[in-house]
């Protein structure tokens, strides 16, 4: 009936990739029916009423490709979506157009699944949740940019899932607070939430910082040891800088994820971890993958959803409030900025992003023999900034943003709105598309 809810088959054998789906669609007012293999999609299919289902392509058994032709033959008319992260399984997908509704490259843009959805379900579903009214803040957490508030909305979406999430962002934008705050906001919030940081762990003691060893394992190994994901087990462990992991360690960690099983160093015996696991890294992964650097199965693992932190020039409006933050914590609140003081943190570029702006207000606060900050007392790099700040550009000078912009929408709308096939066009990466495309969003540009 017309003014029924949409009712969604999700099959994905990944409980992370089934958990944010489910999590997602539910909040937008659709109501879900999740199935962790092409078998159990069928057994459910006949007395189910589906609008659509939306299939992983890759699972053990029944492929979503073999799960679609058999959906094929009984329910000819339902809208069947692909999720793929597999170059090689794109092209067959394209093949199958008469079969599949179309397919979404992972990891998957929450808002092109939301899009897709709503086009193909023949109804419109309830109001999406206020997420505003569910979800505070921690106090030492800023969003007063728009890219930063639409950030901690995705992280409200997330969070309650089980969905493993990958943060990226140049260093020093705050990946480790993003990281806290999906844990404070999941269900998990009770248990621990334990960091490792893999580019600060020499690589020979990474794998026993993780898995823990035996008494004995190697030399200076005097007892044993508890590992960080034994420790995590029930909560969440974040493993930042994850691109300076060793591809041995890598095959380790991908097993982990598939089966939540490991070994310590020096033992045969098999220990589970029930850990959900959250990653950063200032690295481009996916260039990563292609010089041979990171397993491309690892990566797909590890990025069920993405989040980019916009690095700190690209959301102004944060500056001046982080600022007062962190004078508040070095000062006791006794200090204030001069005028011309604030012009020379709002000018300059920040190319260390929060960790740069908090060691500046730092010093700016022990070299302040009053409560007044004046420009003397930050760093002479910020005052220069100050006195060359670029004029704006006049009316009639087309900016290099908006002919970027003409060219990111004119691409989206030939490309009928298929991000994968955008950024290609483009010729960058399809993170780069994803981020780009949030910061239109919040200029107030529509697409879908």
């Amino acid at each position: 009936m017309p003014n029924e809810t949409p009712r969604l088959l999700i099959v994905d054998d990944d409980p992370g990739q089934r958990s944010l789906l489910d999590s997602f669609l539910r909040g937008q007012g659709f109501e879900t029916v999740l199935a962790d293999s092409g078998e159990r999609a069928l057994q459910l299919l006949p007395a189910g009423k589906f609008s659509m289902m939306i299939s992983d392509v890759r699972m053990p058994g029944l492929s979503g490709l073999e799960t679609l032709r058999r959906v094929r033959q009984d329910f000819p008319t339902l809208p069947v979506l692909l999720v793929t992260a597999y170059a090689d399984i794109r092209e067959a997908v394209v093949a199958m157009r008469d079969g599949a509704l179309n397919y979404l490259a992972k990891p998957i843009d929450l808002d092109e699944l939301l899009a897709t959805v709503r086009q193909n379900t023949g109804g419109a579903p309830a109001a999406p949740l206020n997420l505003g009214a569910e979800k505070t803040l921690p106090p030492d957490v800023i969003a007063k940019s728009p890219l930063t508030v639409a950030l901690f909305q995705q992280v409200a979406l997330i969070a309650p899932s089980e969905a493993r999430v990958f943060i990226t962002g140049e260093s020093g934008t705050g990946k480790e607070v993003v990281a806290d705050t999906i844990h404070a906001w999941s269900a998990r919030a009770t248990g621990k939430i334990i960091k490792v940081n893999c580019a600060a762990i020499p690589e020979t003691l990474l794998e026993s910082e993780l898995f823990g060893h035996e008494k004995g394992a190697f030399t200076g190994a005097s007892a044993l040891r508890i590992g960080r994901f034994e420790e995590a087990d029930g909560g969440t462990i974040f493993l930042d800088e994850i691109a300076e992991m060793s591809p041995p360690l890598q095959a380790k960690l991908l097993r982990v994820m598939q089966d939540g099983k490991f070994q310590r160093v020096g033992s045969n015996r098999e220990i589970h971890t029930n850990a959900r696991i959250l990653a950063a890294s200032n690295r481009d992964l996916e260039a990563e993958v292609k010089a041979g650097r990171f397993r491309e199965d690892l990566y797909y693992r590890l990025n069920v959803v993405e989040l980019n932190l916009p690095p700190l020039r690209d959301r102004r409006e944060d500056i001046l409030p982080l600022a007062n933050l962190f004078v508040s914590g070095f000062a006791r609140n006794r200090a204030r900025f001069a005028e011309a003081t604030a012009g020379c943190l709002r000018n300059y570029a920040w190319p260390g992003n929060v960790r740069e702006l908090r060691n500046a207000i730092e010093r700016a606060v022990l070299l302040s023999q009053s409560e007044l900050i004046l420009p003397d007392h930050l760093p002479a790099k910020l005052r220069e900034a100050a006195k060359s700040a670029a004029p704006a550009a006049t009316p009639d000078t087309q900016t290099m943003d908006e002919i970027e912009r003409h060219a990111i929408l004119a691409a989206l709308q030939q490309h009928k709105s298929n991000r994968t096939e955008t950024a290609k066009a483009l010729g960058i990466s399809r993170r780069a598309l994803l981020y780009k495309l949030q910061r239109l969003r919040q200029q107030g540009f529509q697409f879908e």
